[in-house]
């Protein structure tokens, strides 16, 4: 059985359960395209030859960018901040202001990943004037992820990380390319939609253009695209031209207390030139 590989950022909306479930949809292509890759899941447990990683967050993809080109120094920089002396409030929101006035990237790396590992529930979250806001997670030991950091940089020697939005990258797809979305899922309710990880949020009118542009793309070319979000009527609306939708449960992984997780639904969506013919 093929080992499976955690991403070393903890993130809401995390793919690694639904790893295998994803694979299995996705089909053989030369390079598989992410316009939306957060923590990188679905990279780690996949395998093609060639890699497109694209996130809106300009800290997340410079973090990638850093430990691909360098990631023994990050290792041993980041593991010095991970020092016991440094899981406490004052220290947390002394490195986030330092952070979040900063313009140096190899810092903001850093900090990042610490942030993500000492912050509350692995949050990524910023203010609408771009700083970052997570509060301290109190937790007793934070993790340092440094198999899986070295895992990520060895993958990373196969891939090209960009920063931008998400239609220039479809308009990078070439044929026999194969795209996976996974954007901010719809909110299952009014309360339920929180301030969005890179500080802008994605709406219903963009989550309708991105079915739109997976539409385009495979009526084009020989380009399959996979989404994934909740199931509700109104995803199932807006990706009725795919040629294939699962639902699937999953537990929820971002409440602190297990105990709290709750199953919801999601959706797989598979567009393919066939479909969107039928």
């Amino acid at each position: 059985m093929t080992k499976k590989h955690r991403a070393f950022l903890k993130w809401a909306g995390g793919k690694y359960r639904l790893s295998d479930v994803i694979k299995k949809m996705l089909p053989e292509a030369d390079r598989l395209i992410e316009p939306f890759v957060g923590a990188g899941s679905v990279f780690l447990n996949t395998d093609y030859s060639h890699y497109l990683l694209n996130d809106i967050n300009h800290d997340l993809i410079n973090l990638y960018r850093i430990v691909q080109k360098k990631p023994q120094q990050f290792i041993a920089d980041a593991a010095k901040i991970f020092d016991i002396s440094n899981n406490q409030p004052e220290v947390y929101y002394q490195l986030r202001s330092e952070f979040n006035q900063s313009k140096d990237k190899y810092f903001r790396s850093l900090i990042f990943l610490y942030m993500n590992r000492h912050g509350y529930n692995g949050l990524c979250r910023y203010n609408k004037s771009g700083g970052y806001n997570v509060p301290f997670g109190k937790y007793k030991r934070p993790y340092f992820p440094e198999a899986e950091l070295n895992y990520f940089a060895e993958k990373a020697q196969n891939a090209t990380f960009v920063c931008e939005g998400y239609r220039q990258t479809f308009e990078r797809a070439k044929s026999n390319d194969v795209i996976y979305c996974d954007p901010p899922y719809v909110p299952l309710s009014k309360t339920a939609s929180f301030t969005s990880y890179a500080g802008n949020g994605f709406s219903l009118d963009e989550q309708a253009d991105l079915a739109n542009a997976a539409e385009e793309v495979t009526d084009s070319s020989n380009i399959s695209v996979l989404i994934s979000n909740h199931d509700t009527i109104w995803t199932r609306k807006i990706y009725e031209h795919a040629s294939k939708i699962k639902s699937i449960k999953v537990a929820r992984t971002i409440s602190q207390k297990g105990s709290n997780r709750k199953k919801v639904s999601e959706l797989l969506a598979f567009f393919d030139k066939k479909s969107i013919h039928q």
